[in-house]
């Protein structure tokens, strides 16, 4: 017997919805093309060793292996382990694939090369409100350019349209992976420690200055390296200007010009936008791939109560892995499923929507008058307006009901052969 429901932590979309995310992805595609991103497609299935590159954080832990086929898939070896069968996956996340993408066509394209990419991702999370198995990435990478411009083109156009579908109170938090380095570094912790002190920074929203400590001793840590980061942590925080402070806490523990990189950022999104656009440094700010090397950026915003609607950053050494020569490469991705989320639990009408019209005929309307009517129908539609035509339910209340959840605002009702005239209301 066939199983009715989704598999766990997948879902069915309906028709509200669904007009609600082509508008979205309409406006985006839209917005970024404006910029001159150029939309591309990669395939859904990688290359397992690509997948587990450790290069994706904890994504890595969540990938739908797949297993190999054919004559090359043996059970029947002894101590076979799950990953000996295993030779691909499923993408959880776009930049990966895209990484591999470019290396594999960099030949074909311009340099440097703006991406646009929109799709499906999996991940074997466990499944919980607002959290699923699949859902839509939407992604804007620079390949080729080394210089700030990424960036400040990446984040004003991700700015532009987070404005244009009306997503309020949107602030822009930016930070350094080197920055990061250099608190580290400063503070006497070894080069092997750097990763652990940034997941344990990752959790100031949770435990606040006082945790991060507190977790760093009970980590081992020796007590006076901890309270030189804590030291330069708390300046940072308290400093009216960060940008400054840091120049002087860091010293030659950070390369020259991370630091001024940053503030340059900041100052031409707000000249370029007239300051629409709020840009925050964050020196909390972590991102949990491993792949980020340079600027990495987080969206916040009032209307989804501070959390993160998306990130991205600079990840320089990813093409390496494929060609074996470093490509300047930066991203930023935009958490689309929360936005649809929200947008759907404040019935949100997209703008410039054509009215939809339904109307409902009784069955005893004869073929010639049916016919009469979908030419009707036809014409209004050839004037760009949303016509459906279906015949009338018993409980004809409930059968509106159920199509104003779909958007159906305006009702001609035909019973006939009386009303036939209402035909002139479409």
């Amino acid at each position: 017997m066939f199983v009715k429901e989704t598999t766990k932590g997948m879902r069915d979309i309906l028709p509200r919805e669904a007009e609600i995310r082509e508008y979205l992805l309409t406006k985006m595609k839209k917005t970024y093309s404006a910029f001159g991103f150029s939309q591309i497609e990669t395939p859904c299935v990688e290359h397992i060793e690509n997948l587990t590159s450790k290069q994706g954080g904890d994504n890595e832990k969540l990938i739908f292996k797949i297993l190999k086929r054919g004559e090359k898939l043996n059970l029947e070896g002894e101590n076979v382990n799950i990953d000996d069968l295993v030779d691909s996956g499923l993408r959880y996340d776009l930049t990966v694939p895209l990484s591999r993408y470019y290396s594999n066509n960099a030949a074909s394209l311009s340099l440097p090369f703006k991406a646009m990419q929109i799709g499906p991702v999996w991940r074997a999370d466990r499944p919980q409100k607002g959290r699923f198995r699949q859902f839509v990435q939407c992604d804007i990478d620079i390949f080729g350019d080394a210089t700030n411009s990424a960036e400040i083109e990446l984040i004003t156009a991700t700015s532009t349209y987070l404005e244009s579908v009306g997503i309020g109170g949107v602030t822009i938090m930016i930070n350094d992976r080197r920055i990061l380095s250099g608190m580290a570094r400063a503070s006497g912790f070894a080069e092997a420690d750097f990763s652990q002190v940034f997941i344990t920074l990752d959790k100031y929203d949770k435990i606040g200055e006082s945790g991060i400590e507190k977790e760093l001793l009970e980590l081992g840590y020796d007590s006076a390296c901890v309270a030189k980061y804590m030291e330069i942590f708390r300046g940072t925080m308290a400093a009216e200007d960060r940008f400054t402070y840091l120049e002087g806490a860091l010293g030659d523990a950070i390369e020259e010009g991370v630091i001024a990189n940053v503030k340059t950022i900041c100052d031409a999104v707000a000249v370029i936008s007239d300051r629409r656009f709020n840009l925050d440094f964050d020196v909390t700010l972590v991102r949990g791939m491993g792949y980020y090397t340079g600027t990495i950026f987080e969206i916040k915003s009032e209307d989804f109560k501070g959390s993160s609607i998306g990130g991205g950053g600079r990840y320089d050494k990813m093409i390496g892995n494929f060609t074996g020569q470093n490509t300047p490469a930066c991203g930023f991705s935009i958490g689309f499923e929360r936005i649809v989320a929200a947008l759907v639990e404040k019935d949100f009408k997209p703008e410039g929507a054509a009215e939809k019209t339904a109307i409902l005929y009784d069955k005893r309307m004869s073929a010639s008058d049916f016919a009469l009517m979908q030419k009707a129908a036809m014409a209004a539609r050839a004037e760009g307006k949303i016509v459906l035509v279906q015949k009338m339910n018993k409980n004809v209340g409930f059968q509106k009901q159920k199509l104003e959840a779909d958007g159906y605002s305006k009702f001609i009702d035909i019973r006939y052969p009386d009303e036939m005239v209402k035909l002139e209301e479409i």
